[in-house]
């Protein structure tokens, strides 16, 4: 197993990129590995971190301004070879379905609870590791 995973938060609010640190910790799960961030307020930096190349998981703010990360979602999903896989914060249980049309592998909602967040980064942190076997 990689000694680290690399993750990209993506929000313009630096209180939600703080609730997702704190939410994984160290590790989101004892069987994967230890996480890294990599933080961007804006769509160009996430893009620019996106070519720059191994980054294992995307958290994407659903309600970030100017884009919101459901629309970035869907453009690194078109334009990004390999894009790794994606969570994305959403507002409300009921925007799930946006999530789906973003084309995002998992959802949570804001505010980030540490419990679901944790499990949802880890499966997809397994997902991604299963992937390069």
């Amino acid at each position: 197993m990689q000694a680290t995973a690399t993750v990209l938060v993506y929000s313009d609010d630096s209180n939600t990129r703080e609730q997702v640190r704190l939410a994984t910790g160290r590790r989101p799960a004892p069987d994967v590995p230890v996480v890294e961030f990599v933080e961007c307020a804006t769509p160009a930096a996430v893009l620019k971190e996106l070519d720059k190349g191994g980054i294992d998981v995307c958290v994407l703010d659903g309600e970030a301004v100017p884009m919101g990360g459901m629309g970035m979602c869907r453009q690194i999903k078109d334009e990004v070879f390999q894009c790794p896989p994606v969570l994305l914060l959403i507002a409300r249980p009921q925007d799930a379905w946006l999530a789906t049309w973003s084309r995002a592998e998992a959802a949570v909602t804001l505010p980030v609870e540490p419990v679901e967040f944790a499990s949802a980064l880890a499966a997809l942190l397994r997902e991604k590791r299963l992937q390069e076997v």
